[in-house]
């Protein structure tokens, strides 16, 4: 086990290197820049994404010889300027050296548009998505997993084929619809106001005790993990139940009961290590979406800012730094937790070994 965690380590660094390559060329290739929505705010032109500006960069100037869009009436010397504060004056080989090694430092420099480091944005936004995710994840799976098990122990009974029914409901509900349709009924909409449609905390959270800011950020944050755990548990549900029923099926389990265990110790002695192992698989993969991409529609609607949002925003106005540097986090967060889902595998079942061939 020491020499696969060894090596897995070792091939942290390498896949982040390939990450980064690769989203570097793409966006080399992407249309718009930060170059191009400074212009555009320049030109007066209200935009929200720099790939709207060439369809009206055209009324501007047919003839203008810059390689930006949108550049027509702007002075040389302003373009030079902002390709010198971005960055852009030095050739693309040179710019992919920089960042790797600033990066290799946990370096992620400024953003170009806020006047804060990209380290200290994630650090402001961090604490949302957090809350978020974890809260999330851990209540999905502590709902998922019993209701899964059940299930599949009482497969096509009636109270299979109701929960079925409403993990089916759950999964089908747009996770945006079902978040407006809490705010309208629980947070100030036409009905009830017991919710804040806002934030994390109260502004007066500093003038609250312990136990009064403990249940403001618990009265703050239970709408939007609500919409997050109703969004995200029906999969691992099935999956649950799916694992366990193929396990329940198999000839291992007829043999432990013709030796006379009970149904629990058969259970939660044998089939649930091995019906597990598939479902711990997705564990990382469902931290990562609910810490970030899951959470972003949530973030926006019940006016969290968080990590979603921020590379959302970033992606938007071309925000190359905060870009990377979200995508740079994202990337070495999933590549740990897919270790430790690796290595929770041989905590559930010794019979696995990583290093056999």
């Amino acid at each position: 086990m020491r020499n696969y965690l060894i090596k897995r380590l070792l091939l942290i660094p390498i896949t982040l290197l390939g990450i980064l390559t690769l989203n570097f060329v793409i966006i080399q290739f992407a249309p718009g820049g930060p170059v191009e929505y400074v212009l555009a705010q320049y030109q007066g032109i209200n935009t929200d994404a720099t790939s709207s500006i060439s369809g009206k960069a055209s009324t501007l100037d047919n003839q203008n010889s810059s390689k930006y869009q949108g550049a027509s009436g702007v002075p040389d010397e302003l373009v030079k300027a902002l390709e010198k504060q971005f960055g852009f004056d030095k050739p693309a080989w040179v710019r992919f050296g920089i960042m790797v090694k600033n990066y290799a430092m946990f370096d992620f420099g400024k953003s170009f548009y806020q006047n804060k480091s990209v380290w200290q944005l994630i650090k402001e936004k961090m604490p949302v998505s957090i809350s978020l995710g974890l809260w999330s994840t851990l209540i999905i799976y502590l709902i998922a997993i019993p209701l899964g098990i059940k299930k599949a122990v009482q497969d096509g009974s009636k109270f299979d084929l109701f929960t079925s029914f409403l993990v089916v409901i759950g999964s089908a509900m747009p996770v945006f619809l079902l978040a407006v349709a809490l705010i309208v009924l629980f947070a100030g909409g036409n009905y009830l106001s017991w919710f804040p449609l806002h934030g994390l905390t109260s502004e007066n959270w500093e003038d609250l005790s312990i136990i009064g800011k403990v249940k403001d950020y618990f009265w703050h944050i239970t709408l939007p993990v609500i919409v997050m755990v109703i969004g995200g548990f029906a999969s691992l549900t099935m999956l649950t139940k799916n694992s366990f029923l193929d396990e329940i099926n198999k000839p291992y389990v007829l043999t432990a009961k013709a030796k006379g265990l009970s149904d629990n110790k058969v259970l939660y002695g044998h089939v649930f290590r091995n019906a597990m192992l598939l479902v711990i698989s997705g564990f990382p993969s469902l931290l990562i979406k609910m810490l970030f991409t899951g959470s972003l529609l949530i973030e926006v609607i019940f006016s969290l800012n968080g990590m979603g949002l921020l590379g959302y925003q970033s992606i938007m106005t071309r925000d190359y730094p905060v870009v990377f540097g979200t995508m740079y986090i994202f990337a070495l967060l999933g590549l740990v937790l897919k270790l430790v889902s690796d290595i929770t595998y041989c905590l559930i079942d010794p019979r696995i070994n990583f290093e056999a061939k």
